[in-house]
C-alpha cells in the first residue's frame, strides 16, 4: 500500500490553526507519505490550502478529498488542477464530489438532481480540458459554448505536469461506486472496512469491466481515522462524535449517504438510534449511541499491534492507498504517529511507492 494523510478540512481534527494543518504536512513528508489529502465543505477550500503547504514540503503529493462539482464549473476544475499539477511538479490527484443536497442546494445554489448523470458529464468535460482538446460538449447539464450565444470552443492554455492528471470519485452507493470504476482512475472511500470492503469492490470492478478495464492500475484510497490508546474504550471514544456527525447529521433524515453506508454494513438499528438522537440535537448521546464495533471496523484503534494487525487487514483487502487521519489529544501526539505508521508499514513490508 502507498501511505498517505488526511488532514481534512482546516478546523477539524486538531488542525484548528494553519500552523497545525502544515505540521502534519511535513510530519508526512518527513515519513515519506506519498499523498497529503485535504477537504472541503462550506469553510477551508483545497486548491489554496494544497498552494501553501506544498510551497513548504518537497516531496509528497498532494490530493483532493474532495473538490466540489457543484461549486466549481468544469472548466474552472481543469484550470485548476493543471495549475496545482505544475505547482507540485506532478503530484496532485484531482478527486471529485458531489458533496450532498444540503450543500449543493443550500451553498452553492446547484441542484441536487441527477448527480450520477452530473459526474459523469462533468468528469468528461474535466478530461478534455486537461487533454488539451478545444472544449465542446452537449449533454443534459451542461453545454459548452452555448449553442446561442458568441462563445466558441477554447483550449487549455496551461499544460499540467503530466499527460495524465488521476481523477478520484468519493462515492458511497452502489451505482456510485460503479460509476466510479467506469470513469475514473482511483475511488476514495470513508468509513472504509476491511470487512466490507470486498463487496464494494466487486461494485467497482464490474463498472470497469464497463470500460473494458480491469482494477489493475486503479488506486483504491481508504480514508481511516486512526486514534491510539491502551484502552480500546478511550480510543474508541475520540471518534464517536466524528461518526455520530456523519451518520447523524451529514444530510437529512431521508437523504443521508452516510447513513446508508452504516445500514447495509449491518448497522441499520444503532444508525437510526444514532440519528435520531443526532436530529434532536442530543449530539453527546448520539456520540455515545455508535456501537463500538462500528468503530473498531472502520478505524484504527487501540494500542499499536492492534493498528499493526489492521494495517495487515486494509492491504489483504485491496487497498491501495491507506490515507490516516490521526486522531490523538495533542498536535506532537499526532505527529508522533504519523512516524508510528509510518514504521509499522515498513517492519510488515506493506509499504510501496
Amino acid at each position: 500500500m502507498r501511505l498517505a494523510l488526511n488532514v481534512g478540512y482546516w478546523g477539524t481534527t486538531g488542525t484548528d490553526d494553519l500552523d497545525g494543518m502544515l505540521a502534519l504536512a511535513k510530519a508526512a513528508d518527513e515519513h515519506r507519505y506519498d499523498v497529503v489529502w485535504l477537504a472541503e465543505a462550506y469553510g477551508s477550500d483545497i486548491p489554496s490550502l494544497t498552494g501553501y503547504l506544498a510551497a513548504h514540503t518537497e516531496h509528497v503529493g498532494y490530493g483532493a478529498a474532495i473538490m466540489q462539482i457543484p461549486g466549481r464549473s468544469p472548466a474552472m476544475t481543469a484550470m485548476t488542477a493543471a495549475t496545482l499539477d505544475r505547482i507540485t511538479g506532478g503530484r496532485f490527484h484531482l478527486g471529485l464530489g458531489v458533496s450532498g443536497p444540503q450543500v449543493s442546494e443550500g451553498w452553492h445554489g446547484v441542484r441536487f438532481a441527477d448527480p450520477l448523470g452530473r459526474t459523469r458529464e462533468y468528469v468528461e468535460i474535466v478530461r478534455q480540458a486537461l487533454g488539451r482538446q478545444n472544449v465542446e460538449f452537449h449533454g443534459k447539464h451542461f453545454h459548452l459554448p452555448l449553442p446561442d450565444g458568441p462563445g466558441k470552443s477554447l483550449r487549455l492554455l496551461l499544460l499540467p505536469e503530466r499527460e495524465n492528471v488521476p481523477i478520484y470519485l468519493a462515492s458511497l452507493g452502489p451505482k456510485n461506486l460503479a460509476l466510479t470504476g467506469e470513469i475514473a482512475d482511483g475511488w476514495i472511500g470513508i468509513f472504509v472496512s476491511p470487512e466490507y470492503l470486498p463487496e464494494q469492490l466487486e461494485t467497482i470492478a464490474g463498472g470497469r469491466a464497463k470500460s473494458d478495464l480491469t482494477m489493475d492500475g486503479f488506486d483504491v484510497v481508504a480514508s481511516v481515522n486512526v486514534s491510539m490508546a491502551d484502552n480500546v474504550d478511550a480510543a474508541a471514544d475520540r471518534l464517536r462524535g466524528h461518526a455520530a456527525l456523519y451518520i447523524g447529521g451529514m444530510g437529512s433524515r431521508d437523504k443521508n449517504f452516510y447513513h446508508a453506508l452504516a445500514t447495509r454494513m449491518g448497522f441499520e438499528k444503532h444508525a437510526d438510534h444514532v440519528q435520531d438522537l443526532f436530529l434532536a440535537k442530543q449530539h453527546r448521546d448520539a456520540g455515545a449511541a455508535v456501537p463500538r464495533e462500528f468503530i473498531e471496523r472502520t478505524a484504527m484503534v487501540a494500542d499499536a499491534e492492534a493498528i499493526r494487525a489492521r494495517l495487515r487487514a486494509y492491504a489483504k483487502a485491496g487497498v491501495t492507498t491507506l490515507a490516516v487521519s490521526p486522531w490523538m489529544d495533542s498536535m506532537q501526539e499526532r505527529i508522533e504517529l504519523l512516524g508510528l505508521i509510518a514504521r509499522l508499514m515498513d517492519d510488515e513490508g506493506l509499504r510501496s511507492s
